[in-house]
């Protein structure tokens, strides 16, 4: 089963076991977040999409680790001006594992409303006062 996730304004397609590094999120290593902008499901059982996300759905991973992207150079010059800049940037990362996925019908997610009453179990229409 897979799943595509949104944080930080990205999306990651993420599967059971997989380690995935997004934009640093708050948690110390060892700690589980959870992730509820799940936006598609897929599995043998076929694929759901949400409009936007799916309702129930979400995936639970475990920091591993907080670590720094490779290194950029950010170079800017204005030709013919005699000016130039250069930088270096490093952005912020955070290994994530993923430990499981929970769909939308799981048992995991929370349970339906109680069955309806006596009168409207059989399927046929309320009686009505007065008629």
């Amino acid at each position: 089963m897979y799943a595509v996730v949104r944080t930080a304004g990205k999306q990651y397609r993420v599967a059971a076991q997989d380690k995935i590094f997004v934009d640093m999120l708050v948690g110390q290593p060892g700690e589980t977040v959870a992730f509820d902008d799940v936006l598609m499901l897929g599995g043998d059982d076929g694929v759901t999409v949400g409009s936007p996300t799916i309702a129930g759905a979400r995936v639970e991973a475990e920091v591993v680790e907080h670590t720094r992207g490779p290194r950029l150079t950010v170079f800017k010059k204005r030709r013919r001006k005699n000016s130039r800049r250069k930088n270096g940037h490093r952005q912020d990362r955070t290994v994530l594992k993923v430990l499981q996925i929970v769909g939308a019908g799981s048992a995991a997610s929370p349970e339906p409303e109680a069955a309806p009453s006596a009168p409207e179990a059989d399927g046929g229409p309320a009686p009505q006062p007065g008629a």
